[in-house]
């Protein structure tokens, strides 16, 4: 199905009944990578798959930026009518994730960030030296995006006011004190670092996520995580 919100044309796919949550891919991917994912969750949920500008089928765009693909996925939250959504998102998906929850606060009764940083450092170094020779041979502007963006600070994550739950692989491209001092300053946060795990492998058409993430999905929103928990699974 196809949606146009602030001017883009957006594909996505919709399943299931239930609560509605949104799940959003990384860079250069697209929804297909839930479907694992999305085939559990449909049981209780209403699930919306969604590409982001640039990607998939959805519109393409001479440049993109964190602050307009979040815009998009709020305005197509708003535009559905979409009653309480959680929200998941993996890597790019967790950095709009961020911003949803700053920029739109109580828009999304939950947060799942997967593989997510506040800012280009929180990547390994040679993740971003890969990101740049690829930029440099394609020219594709969405692996320019991740060497300069995003630019969030400590100030900012500490008005995110939703239960959230942060997720990383122990072999994660985004470095373990970067998504550790992330969690440190969400409030109603909850943090697992997934031994064995990289940055994709636990969510690319894979059930992992599903069963990870259930229990947060299915605990009710007057319960929420007022001190941070740490655990290795």
């Amino acid at each position: 199905m196809y949606i146009e919100v602030n001017g883009v044309t957006l594909f996505y796919e919709k399943a299931g009944r239930g609560r509605p949550i949104i799940l959003v891919h990384g860079n250069a991917q697209d929804h297909r990578i839930f479907y694992e994912t999305a085939q559990m969750l449909k049981k209780s949920y209403t699930v919306y798959l969604l590409d982001s500008r640039s990607h998939g089928k959805s519109m393409r765009v001479k440049s993109i930026g964190y602050e307009a693909m979040a815009a998009d996925v709020a305005a197509f939250a708003r535009a559905l009518k979409l009653k309480n959504p959680y929200f998941c998102g993996f890597s790019d998906g967790g950095i709009i994730g961020l911003l949803l929850g700053i920029r739109y606060p109580g828009l999304f009764k939950k947060l799942v960030l997967c593989g997510a940083n506040f800012c280009p450092r929180g990547l390994k170094f040679w993740w971003l030296k890969i990101f740049a020779v690829t930029e440099a041979v394609t020219g594709d502007h969405r692996r320019r995006m991740i060497q300069k963006e995003p630019v969030i600070t400590g100030k900012e994550l500490r008005q995110i006011s939703v239960p959230t739950l942060i997720l990383a692989g122990e072999k994660d491209m985004v470095r373990e004190a970067h998504t550790r001092y992330l969690a440190s300053q969400i409030r109603h946060s909850a943090l697992r670092i997934l031994p064995g795990e990289s940055h994709g492998s636990y969510i690319v058409h894979s059930k992992k996520l599903y069963y990870i993430m259930k229990n947060f999905l299915s605990a009710p929103l007057r319960q929420r995580i007022t001190n941070q928990q740490t655990e290795r699974v």
